[in-house]
């Protein structure tokens, strides 16, 4: 069903939808940005209208709400193991606002966690089945995006679908709450769905990726370039590593917590191994590996594109690099060009 909502009807919606389910969306925090004088753009809880931000990309993705950057997965305390517990509010109905390439970025973290092996990671699993989405339709692509070409621009997987235009906020309810909250707040209108049909930016992704690339010199540029500091994937929507660190309580060593924490392939030391082994320690090896696992790996395990082009990484980047840049030339090189 479709309806038509004036802005003081979705106000109305939402502050029903609030009152029953946790809610979360873009929202801003006024001179918290990067840069001095600049707001952060990013998830947050959303307790009505006025905090959702409609026309910016956020810097960071949506996968914080059922993917936690920490986690306490279990307590051991003189020998005995408790697995930890969700809070009474995280076993919530939660809806999450979010886009497109974010959308289908969820599908690329639940082929992770929940189809990757012999049995679903039961932490994600756990949050993730009280997580619902809400597509906010782009009606023109932001800077930096290339959702076209990674064929993200267009999502599936949510309750319902929503956008400003002329001054109302259309929706397309496919399950309920929104089919009974829209037939409450809205009127019935004709609504189709709006996608992003072209990006500034066109990433040629190649069909394939020879292994007599993996020694190519393009990779030394990163060598030099990049700083480490992994911004790049902690951005990232689809991005799931993470590292496990033991906890021991001061007041008790015989007690203490296993936590999971996002990590990242980019870091310094996550690859590091006992006897003081490391793999990748050079930066430029650890662009190689993220940018062919996006484009190449992921897509022979699963059928698709790790990437889905939303640009955060290169927005945050502070060497200003490109993995569009990076897949671009790839893509020159395998069909016999020089490259960028």
């Amino acid at each position: 069903m479709e309806y038509k909502l004036t802005p003081a009807g979705l106000a109305a919606l939402l502050d029903e939808l609030v009152t029953s389910r946790r809610v979360f969306g873009p929202v801003r925090y006024a001179g918290k940005g990067r840069l001095a004088g600049t707001d952060l753009i990013t998830y947050g809880p959303v307790k009505g209208l006025a905090d959702v931000v409609w026309d910016a990309r956020t810097t960071f993705s949506p996968k914080e709400v059922f993917f936690p950057v920490k986690e306490s997965l279990f307590y051991f305390s003189d020998g005995e193991i408790t697995e930890s517990a969700l809070k009474a509010s995280e076993i919530l109905e939660t809806v999450v606002f979010l886009r497109a390439c974010d959308l289908n970025a969820v599908t690329r973290l639940d082929k992770i966690f929940l189809e990757n092996g012999p049995a679903a990671d039961n932490y994600y699993a756990r949050r993730r089945q009280h997580t619902h989405f809400v597509l906010m339709e782009c009606q023109e692509s932001f800077p930096g995006c290339f959702c076209v070409s990674m064929g993200t621009n267009r999502a599936t997987g949510h309750q319902a679908a929503l956008r400003p235009e002329g001054g109302y906020y259309l929706l397309q309810a496919l399950a309920e709450p929104w089919l009974s909250l829209g037939e409450r707040y809205g009127q019935p209108a004709d609504v189709e769905p709006v996608w992003v049909q072209k990006n500034s930016l066109t990433v040629k992704v190649p069909d394939r990726v020879d292994t007599s690339l993996f020694q190519h010199e393009l990779w030394r540029e990163y060598s030099s370039r990049c700083i480490a500091c992994g911004r790049c994937t902690l951005s990232c929507p689809t991005c799931s590593c993470f590292s496990v660190q033991d906890i021991f309580y001061r007041d008790n060593p015989e007690r203490g917590e296993r936590r999971r924490v996002w990590a990242s392939c980019q870091i310094d030391g996550f690859t590091d191994m006992a006897g003081g082994h490391k793999v990748r320690e050079d930066r430029g090896e650890r662009m190689r590996f993220k940018v062919l696992h996006k484009i190449d790996d992921f897509r022979r395990r699963f059928g698709i594109n790790m990437c889905v082009g939303c640009g955060r990484c290169e927005e945050v980047c502070p060497e200003y690099i490109s993995f569009a840049r990076c897949v671009n030339t790839l893509s020159q090189l395998m069909n016999g060009g020089a490259g960028a």
